[in-house]
């Protein structure tokens, strides 16, 4: 496998995870019930939460190496730590049917920032998925493939919030829950190869070890 080929990968998996996390289809319907006004409001509140939760996940991004020096954490163990998270998280809004948000939240009069910002975009599994990525990215290509791929998930995200209100009088609930499960399942394969991945450089570093 070439160097290119391989960073090409990297950046593949690190969009299907984020995107797959963000899960930007059961943000839609928050994102319609939020907003209001003219198509021109909705366009800028859905800006503002992409731009919000790009801010939040590129702090993470950028500390994560710091964070993983100053807490002596080793990449296999988040990579498990995530991966259970993601497995988790996953199951948990497979069984349920959308994203919930409090009634606080739905007073606030910008919910650009909080809740659709933060939590709902940038989300703890939008947050472990790219600690997760970044202790992947061990050289200059591959955080440039993971800045790209979460500047793209981000990107399709605010298309999909952008296009919510007329695509959700067509789609009906029952096509935003059968969207929904299906991202909820890719999500769970991901945390999944996340917890092997962890598991086998450990077992290999025993192994190592042992000999």
């Amino acid at each position: 496998m070439t160097y290119s080929k391989e960073v090409l990968q990297f950046a593949f998996l690190a969009f299907s995870s984020l995107f797959s996390v963000i899960n930007p289809i059961s943000a839609a319907p928050i994102f319609v019930t939020l907003t209001g006004g003219t198509p021109a409001e909705r366009r800028r509140t859905a800006l503002r939460a992409c731009l919000a939760a790009l801010s939040v996940l590129a702090v993470f991004a950028a500390a994560g190496g710091a964070i993983f020096s100053f807490f002596q954490i080793t990449v296999p163990a988040f990579q498990i730590a995530g991966g259970v998270l993601f497995t988790t998280m996953s199951f948990r809004s497979m069984e349920e049917s959308e994203k919930h948000v409090s009634a606080d939240d739905t007073d606030k009069l910008d919910p650009s920032i909080v809740p659709l910002g933060i939590p709902v975009i940038a989300g703890p599994g939008a947050i472990s998925a790219t600690m997760v990525l970044v202790g992947q990215a061990q050289d200059a290509p591959h955080r440039v493939a993971l800045a790209i791929a979460l500047g793209a998930s981000l990107l399709v995200t605010l298309a999909i919030l952008l296009i919510a209100p007329s695509v959700e009088a067509r789609m009906g609930r029952t096509g935003q829950r059968v969207v929904s499960k299906i991202m909820g399942l890719v999500t769970v394969v991901i945390g999944v190869q996340f917890i092997l991945n962890g598991a086998t450089t450990v077992i290999l570093g025993i192994l190592r070890e042992a000999k």
